[in-house]
């Protein structure tokens, strides 16, 4: 073997470290240009991506905008009505209402013939009975003017519970039918053929309406008036809503659902809590009533005077007056609105 020079390795070695540095110094400037054009064309098209993103983002933005104008303008709107609504009413129109929203097949006239009579016979039988004359007079504006109309909203009161027990599944219902392929006004036709009472009288009326050309909204809305709950201005804000903004009716509806068993749960709660005070409150108004007649049972002419004497007249209205606003303060204490 013959051995290698270190002098012609050393020459080799330099050679190829020149041709190396000649070919990198001829070659520099190329591949700068390649790099700057490369990272050029990186930028340009990021700012292309950066600028589809931003535009679908600023269209976006301005679709949830127009959409949220919608619904407060359609709030806006069904809220306008209803006051509307509610200011058209008066005393006479408040009674008749009131015998629509009881449910009850009487007119208006029939009920005043009816609380005439039935304050007749009060007084009456207040006059045969050897009643004093304060006592007859008051039997007979009670018996003829409150007791016909706390009946009537006795049996309103009743019947917007049952309402609000029935209602929360009647949505259930509709939101099965819309899922399953059919449209809104064929789910409420559903409800009102097969409904539940009093569910199935409003959404019939619901119907009716449409048949006389109102729209699903209108007919919805109309609905308040025989049914005055906020659970129903709910569901007509949501079918308002859906009729102009567009979007998922089905979805709306049960969340609708949900929120009116969740309030129903919180007023049993609520109703829960506060019976205690409830109690109370009715011990505290009958107390004065049950001693009355335990001192008339015990001592009649030592009660008997407040109604002989005028004096004594005077001393059970202030007592009355007294009493009234004291029960008052405490129906206010103790009931809450959800």
């Amino acid at each position: 073997m013959f051995g290698i020079d270190p002098t012609i390795l050393a020459i080799v070695l330099l050679a190829a470290v020149s041709t190396g540095a000649i070919a990198y110094g001829v070659l520099y400037s190329r591949i700068e240009t390649d790099k700057k054009t490369a990272n050029r064309i990186n930028r340009v098209r990021s700012a292309e991506t950066d600028t589809a993103q931003m535009k679908a983002a600023r269209d976006r933005v301005q679709e949830i905008s127009k959409r949220r104008k919608s619904v407060q303008d359609s709030l806006k709107e069904l809220e306008k009505k209803q006051q509307q609504e509610k200011t058209k009413k008066a005393n006479a129109a408040s009674i008749k209402a009131k015998l629509v929203q009881s449910g009850l097949s009487v007119s208006l006239s029939q009920f005043y013939v009816l609380s005439g009579i039935l304050g007749i016979v009060v007084l009456a039988m207040t006059f045969l009975a050897g009643m004093p004359t304060l006592v007859i007079v008051g039997a007979a504006f009670v018996a003829g003017l409150g007791l016909p109309r706390w009946i009537v909203g006795f049996l309103v009161s009743r019947r917007q519970k049952k309402f609000l027990e029935e209602f929360p599944n009647s949505l259930d219902v509709m939101v099965r039918s819309i899922r399953s392929g059919l449209p809104l006004n064929d789910a409420i036709r559903m409800i009102a053929a097969d409904g539940q009472e009093p569910v199935k009288t409003e959404f019939r009326r619901i119907v009716e309406s449409q048949q006389l050309g109102l729209s699903v909204a209108d007919s919805v809305a109309r609905m308040h008036q025989t049914m005055p709950l906020s659970e129903v201005s709910f569901f007509a804000i949501v079918i308002a809503i859906q009729g102009q903004a567009g979007g998922n009716l089905s979805e709306a509806l049960a969340n609708l659902s949900r929120v009116l068993r969740d309030r129903k749960k919180m007023k049993a709660k609520v109703n829960a809590l506060s019976m205690e005070a409830k109690a109370s409150a009715a011990i505290i108004g009958a107390l004065p009533f049950i001693v009355a007649f335990l001192v008339y049972i015990t001592s009649p002419g030592y009660i008997m005077i407040l109604f002989t004497d005028s004096r004594g007249h005077l001393i059970l209205g202030i007592s009355a007056v007294w009493m009234s606003i004291g029960l008052l303060v405490m129906r206010n204490m103790i009931n809450f609105e959800i």
